[in-house]
């Protein structure tokens, strides 16, 4: 699938939720089907919902409790999440400066972690990098790096961010450069942390 179909897959999603939601007269509090569930009603894929669900998160359209599901916030602002979509997935500037983005934030955590870690958190993230497929390992590393450095509105940026830039380009980083990044965090470097990315 090319970059341009898999935008138009993801504005697809959005204008879809959206119609959804309309026609169940879904109102805050109210809780919305599985991704699952959705995925099958909308014939998409659970990761196409995944995401759609990630920008109405930010937005504050959504809430997503642990064990419970997914529930309404809010709904009056949703041309938002219709315009930022469109936006992102159409302008071809912005394209190339999703990753960018994507990668300042992750240095940012890098930066605030650095020095910081202890062994048995170094050990952990070996774990997660070695025991993670390609595609998930960069995503729970982060994840656990944003929990490390207690950043919940800069985890919620990332994976704002992430979700679209994951529309647009595949970026794949090798074991080496995972090995180097600990390398750099464990011994303090700012210089280095910001060669990682270069």
């Amino acid at each position: 699938m090319t970059h341009e179909q898999r935008g138009k897959v993801y504005e697809s999603v959005i204008q879809q939720l959206k119609s959804f939601i309309e026609e169940h007269h879904l109102k805050p509090g109210d809780k919305l089907p599985s991704e699952r569930e959705l995925s099958e009603q909308l014939h998409v894929g659970r990761s196409s919902i995944r995401e759609a669900f990630r920008a109405m998160e930010l937005l504050g359209l959504i809430e997503t409790r642990r064990g419970e599901g997914t529930y309404m916030r809010a709904y009056r602002p949703y041309h938002m999440v219709e315009l930022l979509s469109n936006f992102l997935l159409n302008e071809s500037r912005t394209k190339s400066e999703l990753l960018t983005a994507k990668q300042m934030i992750e240095k940012e955590v890098l930066l605030l972690l650095n020095g910081r870690v202890t062994n048995h958190e170094i050990d952990k993230m070996r774990e997660i990098i070695f025991h993670n497929t390609p595609e998930q390992r960069h995503h729970q590393l982060f994840e656990y790096l944003f929990g490390l450095c207690d950043q919940p509105l800069l985890l919620s940026m990332w994976q704002f961010i992430s979700g679209f830039t994951q529309t647009v380009h595949k970026v794949r980083y090798t074991d080496e450069w995972y090995e180097e990044m600990i390398a750099v965090m464990g011994n303090g470097d700012t210089m280095e942390i910001l060669r990682l990315f270069n």
